[in-house]
């Protein structure tokens, strides 16, 4: 196998699980179900996209930080208390999905009513390597084990977005976003087609 680069939530792992457990116990109690937590992180996204739309840029960010702390504990939840579920893991990767979406629809109809349409323009360019790393991920793991390597994964897109916002540097943010989401997108492609070439060669070989 090739050697994969770990991404901030690689990195981090699960070392978090137990610090976050307790402060959900804390916020929501024993009975916390982990997809309220999913939810609830949902519902903070489309009002951070909705500030971002109207040019509230530091609220914005901060909404987006506490849209990514509920990320967090929805999975860590769900491992603590052992609450992982298949549907679950689908239900989180489907409202990430609308999560990243809603953000960046938010840009890019701010600077669409501000007439910027060379920012306009980037922010779709962002908005479609977002939606192509998970969905390139999705398709590898048909075939490969894990296919979880690149530069621009969730995680660091969220915490660009947000500084993006709260240092109101977001045409800094999307050309960095724009250029890197796309390079994983390759990385990717590039490892799954080196992967399932030494597949193929194992099986020929067999």
């Amino acid at each position: 196998m090739s050697k994969e680069k770990p991404m901030i939530s690689e990195k981090l792992g699960h070392r978090l699980d137990h610090i976050l457990s307790r402060i959900a116990r804390v916020l929501f109690g024993e009975s916390i179900h982990p997809h309220f937590l999913t939810f609830t992180g949902l519902v903070f996204n489309v009002l951070a996209g909705i500030c971002l739309g109207v040019g509230y840029w530091v609220m914005g960010g901060v909404l987006i930080c506490l849209g990514g702390f509920f990320d967090l504990l929805d999975g860590a939840v769900a491992r603590v208390f052992n609450r992982v579920t298949k549907f679950g893991g689908f239900l989180d990767s489907v409202i990430d999905r609308y999560s990243d979406t809603i953000l960046l629809i938010g840009v890019i109809w701010y600077f669409a009513q501000h007439r910027d349409l060379g920012y306009t323009f980037l922010a779709l360019i962002v908005l479609m390597g977002s939606l192509l790393i998970p969905y390139s991920r999705a398709k590898a793991e048909v075939f490969l084990s894990r296919c979880n390597i690149g530069l621009m994964e969730r995680a660091e897109r969220t915490i660009l977005l947000a500084l993006g916002s709260l240092f109101d540097v977001m045409e800094i943010v999307l050309w960095v976003l724009a250029i890197f989401t796309h390079i994983t997108v390759i990385q990717r492609i590039h490892y799954t087609w080196k992967e399932m070439q030494k597949l193929e060669e194992q099986a020929a070989n067999q």
